[in-house]
């Protein structure tokens, strides 16, 4: 399976938002991300219904909404009438993640779930065989610009060895820099989101630099 690259939005210029998409489009990424935050489960306000709107209404690329959010239930139906493809949630946050996980699944999107650099791999075992993606944050969310936690990689290993049992894909959120995609696509993550460590704010073009992470691995 070939790396899927998935700019974080959180991070692109809104000011030349339409432009911004439009030349991630063309520069061949495989899915936007888009970071939903309330600042009440993190301290930050992100992304908002309008912003996924106005981005969904600019590409035909699939979206996902990552869910940094209490209530989580309260948005399933909302993004699903706004296009999103696949929504991740934090456990800890939800009421009961296995009817969360299957309310996502009947509304017609994959369902993924979000572990935070804090959360064990116990405490989401049960929902393993349930999810179709797991996103591992390798910083703590809430903010872009954090440094990579490197005490995350025990977990992001044994999950890329449970992956083909369990039959998820897995993806990694947080610093991703070049020299982290090439080195976790060798040991079996699927997927990177991509911000400023790597995309956004370089000199080269997006198309070189997803030219460049394309050859990696």
């Amino acid at each position: 399976m070939e790396k899927l690259l998935c700019p974080s939005l959180m991070c692109a210029d809104f000011t030349k938002l339409r432009s911004e998409v439009l030349s991630l489009d063309d520069a061949g990424i495989d899915l936007f991300h888009m970071d939903i935050m309330d600042g009440i489960y993190v301290p930050n306000l992100a992304l908002g219904v309008e912003d996924f709107a106005a981005v969904r209404s600019l590409t035909k690329k699939p979206m996902d909404v990552h869910l940094m959010v209490k209530y989580p239930e309260k948005y399933i139906d909302l993004f699903k009438r706004l296009g999103a493809n696949l929504i991740y949630f934090h456990p800890e946050t939800a009421n009961i993640s296995t009817s969360l996980i299957s309310k996502i699944k009947s509304s017609g999107m994959k369902a993924g779930i979000a572990i935070s650099p804090n959360i064990s791999i116990p405490y989401v075992k049960e929902l393993l065989i349930s999810v179709d993606n797991i996103l591992i944050m390798t910083v703590n969310p809430g903010f872009s610009g954090e440094p990579f936690l490197n005490y995350t990689l025990p977990k992001i290993k044994e999950l890329c060895s449970l992956k083909d049992k369990y039959q998820y894909n897995v993806f990694v959120d947080g610093a991703i820099s070049p020299e982290k995609v090439e080195s976790l696509s060798r040991i079996g993550v699927d997927g990177f989101i991509l911000g400023s460590s790597t995309l956004f704010g370089k000199e080269e073009s997006y198309s070189q630099i997803v030219k460049k992470l394309r050859s990696l691995g």
